[in-house]
């Protein structure tokens, strides 16, 4: 992608969840969502089945998180490239049913809010954090929620060419669930009291709150097919659909630092298992490693030069020693042919070597 303004996403607003994209601004810049909302937020009341009281909820079930360095993007030698390598990442995500994906940077580096609205305001060159965050959020996204949620920007130009995720929320317009993604319209409700939503049907669907337009909800769609009744729909977290047992796609969230990936977990409590990767770590098989029961999982890999140099330019940790910092520090792919192992290959091989002892950590989970 050549040298890139090193500008960065809005280390604060990045930790949101997704049903909290209409909070400000300048998340709204990053995470692709219309610039055309309202400035001023709505009051809603807190009541069962509102964002306003479940987008806090706490997921009881375990969760999986992975975080990569953005630094990857800036050595891909174009944008074609960078949008090919972006793609491989949520894919990986996607297949092994990742919860969150978080993308950190330098911990030399900093930026402000309005380095951040000025880069997302234009289709200037992005950082390779803000890049990768950009194209991970698209593809996550139903298509046909694509275009009221991004606008048209430069780094978008080769989205076209990636595999889609073909995630259980992405369903086509034939298909039917218990719950759809949609977008809250402009239009109103024909009793003006509810939001017309766009969950991607042959027609629109009516929910029970009045929401400003372009936000992004999660529907439950009940039982009753029909489009053409009367029956509101309800507005749910997004989080619903996984505490039942569904896999809902992937969070995005940013971290200015290796160390801020720990500190600033999006879950209650934080991670309470935390495992980097890295050819120095410990050789262990994939058959007799035990990990712990755990309710949120954190994967690390690093950039180009490993997470021994993010750790390194971290002034957060008082440890250089990777060993210290990570619960488990492993070697997922031990006699290796190649010199090195690309990050977004890392990631395919550790998750597929993490898959069993996680499944297994999981149902002991479950259990007690």
């Amino acid at each position: 992608m050549g040298k890139k303004k090193h500008k960065r996403p809005e280390q604060e607003s990045e930790a949101l969840d997704r049903d909290d994209f209409e909070a400000n601004h300048e998340t709204e810049l990053i995470n692709g969502c219309s610039p055309e909302k309202k400035k001023k937020k709505k009051k809603k009341k807190v009541e069962n089945g509102s964002i306003e009281a479940e987008k806090r909820k706490p997921i009881s079930k375990p969760t999986v998180s992975i975080a990569v360095s953005g630094s990857i993007i800036d050595n891909a030698q174009s944008l074609e490239l960078a949008t090919r390598l972006a793609g491989q990442i949520a894919r990986a995500a996607t297949i092994f049913r990742i919860n969150e994906v978080v993308v950190f940077d330098s911990g030399r580096s900093s930026t402000t809010g309005s380095e951040v609205a000025a880069a997302n305001n234009s289709d200037e060159d992005e950082s390779g954090a803000a890049f990768l965050i950009r194209i991970l959020k698209y593809l996550e996204t139903p298509q046909y929620l694509r275009k009221a949620l991004f606008p048209k920007h430069n780094n978008l130009r080769f989205v076209g060419m990636l595999p889609p995720l073909d995630a259980p929320h992405h369903l086509r317009k034939h298909e039917w669930g218990p719950y759809r993604e949609g977008v809250t319209l402009k239009e109103r409700a024909p009793d003006a009291k509810g939001t017309s939503v766009d969950v991607g049907l042959s027609k629109n669907v009516v929910v029970d709150e009045i929401l400003e337009p372009g936000t992004r909800v999660t529907v439950a769609m009940g039982t009753d097919r029909n489009l053409f009744s009367d029956l509101p729909r309800q507005v749910v977290s997004s989080s619903k659909p996984v505490e039942e047992g569904l896999y809902w796609g992937y969070r995005v969230r940013y971290a200015s630092s290796l160390s801020a990936v720990f500190k600033e977990s999006s879950y209650e409590g934080g991670y309470d298992h935390l495992i980097g990767t890295s050819e120095h770590g410990m050789v262990i098989k994939s058959s007799e490693l035990t990990l712990p029961p755990f309710r949120h999982l954190l994967i690390a890999f690093g950039g180009l030069a490993g997470l021994e140099e993010s750790i390194e330019e971290d002034n957060n940790f008082k440890s250089k020693n990777a060993h210290e910092i990570f619960s488990s520090y492993l070697n997922t792919c031990p006699l290796q042919g190649s010199r090195t192992i690309r990050t977004e290959e890392a990631i395919f091989i550790s998750l597929q070597y993490f898959q069993e002892p996680i499944n297994k950590a999981m149902q002991i989970a479950a259990v007690d």
